[in-house]
This record gives structure tokens, sequence and C-alpha cells, in this order.
């Protein structure tokens, strides 16, 4: 069954008359019977009543060109919201992110780029890393801005953004006025960590596993906003990037003298996926970005 047969269907229901149907299709007669006639045989019943060049719906017709113009109806749907999406100056750009980013990395990102091409659009996702690659995965989304750097040579990976990482104890802890420390000098301390599936958290066991350091684990959060409420309520330290939306009453943040405690920010996208060209604005945009 094929569309065309569909379309030849509908215009012969409506017009009720061979010959002009066929006119208006811009086919010929016998080619439009014939695919009617095809049409009808692979359903196994006849749609039309038929006197000579005039031809009438029956039953099993009208049942069927319902459903048809329905199906017809979802298809043109999706052929405009393909043109939209795909449109370069106002299509959509589908784009995952990782939770904290979006205080002001992605809106600051957003913006700079509707300046030029204000009238793109964004379909966002944001939740922890696991949640974004999984989009990116399955094709939800075209491009994530995360912390973890993929491993495969599938995917690209544009820098954007080197974070240093911070030092956070509470307001009245012994370290608090401290202008800076060492990882070490956490040794002991009641530590809350960050669950695996968060792309922070292997950024910071790498910056641990390189000076030899294993903290004492006491509690595991789902995201970086809850670490930074365990702490501030008194109930342990951490290493966060001093970011909006973190920046909490009752914390003290302490620059690390460690080399190398960082958190690189980057844009990834599947190298062979196809990209929208309004998507292909954007990650020139951000690699332009990255450069400057």
């Amino acid at each position: 069954m094929e569309l065309t047969q569909l379309e030849y269907f509908l215009t012969v229901a409506r017009l009720q008359h061979v010959t002009r149907a066929s006119e208006e299709l811009s086919i010929t007669q016998p080619a439009l019977s014939h695919s009617i006639s095809k049409l009808e045989a692979e359903l196994g019943v006849p749609l039309f009543d038929r006197s000579g060049r005039n031809v009438q719906v029956n039953r099993y017709g009208r049942m069927f060109a319902e459903r048809v113009e329905r199906a017809m109806q979802e298809i043109t749907k999706g052929k405009q919201e393909i043109e939209e999406w795909s449109d370069s100056t106002s299509g959509m750009v589908g784009m995952a992110y990782l939770n904290i980013l979006g205080a002001e990395f992605v809106p600051v990102l957003i913006r700079g780029f509707h300046q030029l091409f204000p009238q793109i659009r964004f379909d966002l996702i944001q939740g922890n890393h696991l949640l974004i690659s999984s989009q990116l995965e399955a094709g939800a989304c075209d491009l994530i801005i995360t912390s973890t750097i993929p491993e495969s040579s599938a995917y690209e990976w544009i820098h954007m953004r080197t974070i240093p990482l911070y030092a956070v104890v509470p307001l009245t802890h012994r370290l608090a006025d401290r202008e800076a420390i060492s990882l070490q000098d956490l040794s002991g301390e009641p530590y809350v960590n960050l669950k695996s599936n968060c792309g922070l958290n292997a950024t910071v066991d790498a910056c641990f596993y390189q000076i030899k350091f294993t903290p004492a684990t006491a509690y595991e959060a789902e995201d970086l906003t809850t670490v930074a409420g365990f702490v501030a309520a008194g109930l342990g330290v951490s290493v966060l990037p001093k970011t909006n939306g973190l920046m909490l009453d009752g914390l003290a943040w302490l620059p690390i003298d460690d080399e190398g405690v960082l958190c690189e920010i980057g844009l990834v996208r599947k190298r062979e996926r196809y990209l929208s060209p309004a998507t292909k604005r954007f990650l020139d945009y951000a690699r332009d970005k990255a450069t400057n």
C-alpha cells in the first residue's frame, strides 16, 4: 500500500468520477483505475460501486476513507513539524544539560545565540549525566552539555569552559577561615558525596585519585544542590563548583591548592547523527564561543 494510492483513492471518493479525478491528479484514467484496483485487491474488498466512469463509494469505501483521511492529516502535520524543526532561521534545537547548568551557563549561552537568531527555538531537557546521556543515545536530543568527556570516538566533545572546584564547609567549621586548603585537609571529615549517576562524581573522584586521597563518605546525594544543602546543615564537607544555585547561606568556599582540581564543561554530539540546519547553527555558535 503506497501513499499515492491513498491520495488517489480519496480524490476519486470525493469527486465520485474517475475522469474528473484523473484530470485533477494529472494522471491517465487507466493509471488511476489500475491504482484503485490494486488497492482493492490488497484490501480484499471493492471500495466503489461502478457505473462506467461514474463511481460511488460503498460502505467499505466510506469506512476506509474515514481512516485514511485521519492518517493523511497526521502525515501532513508530521511534514509540517519536520519543516518547522529543520528551518534554518526558525527551527528547533533539541538539547539536554546538567541540572546545575540551568542556573547560569545554559541561559547565558542561549541568550547570546538568540541575539543572532531570535526565531530559533529550543526543546530542552535537564537532569543528571546518566539521564541526559541516555536522551542523546536514544535520539531524544541532538546535543548535551555535560562535565563528562566521552571516551568513544563516536562522539564529538567541544570544550566550553573550565571551572575551578572548591572545598565547601559549614561557616562554623574549623577550616572555614582558611584562605585555601589541600584536599588532604579534609581527611577524616564526614564527606557529602555525589552518586555515580552525576557527571561531577567521576571528575571529583579523579582529583582524589591523583593525590591518593579517599574521603570518608557519610552521605550520597543525587544532585549538587542537595550536597550544598547537607553541607550548609552541618552534616559534612564536600567539593563543588562555585556556581549560581549552590551559593547557599551557611557555606564557606575554600580554594583548593592541589593542581588540576577543575571541572570541564563541554558540548557533546554523536558524530554520524543528522543535525538540522538550526542545530548546526547553534553548534557553530558554541564552537565559536569555545574558541573566544
